[in-house]
């Protein structure tokens, strides 16, 4: 199919040679030959009288105009698919559905896993792909490549809709031996303290880092990790402190060994809201999903 002399199955080649930036890449991604994906690049070429790509020393670099192009050929790719790919009906119990998820760790650890075994129980062929947040989440959004953001509140994007899912406070978790477990965790005791943090592997900074930052406080680091699951075993048998989101100390403190004390002042609570792209608004399989998040999480106080 032609649109304006274009070969509009041309616009899926543009669209992985943008991001990718690379032939053999996006020949791979489209499950086509090297050889093909070359060809299609000329053409593209040919049409838009632009290199689009070029070579920088070992690297494809982009044109200005293959710059101005991907944003539009992404949301027209995004709006097809919104369009062909979703069914006009929904029913939970025979949906085959495949939805992508991008979450955060915390996400992952604290709301993602009772929703998915509610889901199961009411559509049990739907399949789910769960991504880690990346550091920019929303665009990743925008470009198709997740159908729900799940996030907290300051990363998702002002210009596609979405709803706070919970507000979680910030909280301490320490050994059950410690002095603070049984005297209380004064300000003095929680700066001369060593913390565990954990440090997202993509996304910067953890939300309770971010909130001591913003309020000035400097703790004494000892031990980073990439994952809350970790911080149960780094902060028990020491006099290390661990601040973290409510619903995390309260699965961390299952595990034994643990106690869990309010910080020593106020800190903002974690928002966390679930997003979705603009186009998407009218998919009955999200919508459903999304009610069925928040019936998971009302359910699931711990």
């Amino acid at each position: 199919m032609r649109f304006k002399n274009l070969d509009l199955n041309l616009l899926a080649a543009l669209d992985k040679l943008i991001r990718l930036r690379s032939v053999s890449r996006a020949a791979e991604e489209l499950s086509i030959t090297q050889s093909a994906m070359s060809n299609a690049l000329n053409r593209l070429r040919q049409h838009f009288d632009d290199p689009l790509l070029v070579q920088v020393g070992r690297r494809m670099e982009l044109t200005p105009r293959a710059i101005a192009l991907e944003q539009p050929v992404r949301d027209i790719l995004v709006r097809i698919d919104a369009a062909v790919a979703t069914p006009p009906g929904f029913e939970a119990a025979t949906s085959s559905r495949r939805i992508g998820l991008m979450v955060s760790d915390y996400s992952l650890s604290t709301v993602v896993p009772p929703f998915l075994a509610a889901v199961a129980r009411k559509a049990p062929s739907m399949r789910f792909d769960v991504k880690p947040q990346q550091s920019l989440p929303q665009l990743q959004l925008e470009r198709g490549d997740t159908d729900l953001l799940i996030a907290p509140g300051i990363y998702c994007s002002p210009d596609h809709p979405s709803e706070r899912l919970l507000m979680d406070p910030m909280v301490c978790v320490l050994d059950a031996d410690h002095p603070a477990a049984r005297d209380g965790l004064t300000m003095a005791a929680f700066l001369a303290a060593e913390h565990v943090v954990m440090l997202p592997p993509n996304a910067g900074e953890s939300y309770a880092a971010r909130v001591l930052r913003e309020a000035g406080l400097a703790v004494q680091v000892a031990v980073t990790s990439f994952s809350f699951a970790s911080l149960p075993d780094l902060v028990r048998s020491t006099r290390r402190i661990a601040l973290v989101q409510a619903r995390l100390a309260r699965r961390m403190a299952r595990l034994g060994g643990l106690a869990v004390l309010d910080p020593p002042l106020d800190l903002p609570p974690l928002e966390q809201r679930i997003q979705w792209h603009s186009i998407r608004g009218q998919d009955p399989a999200l919508a459903w999903l999304r009610s069925e998040l928040h019936a998971s999480i009302a359910a699931d106080r711990g």
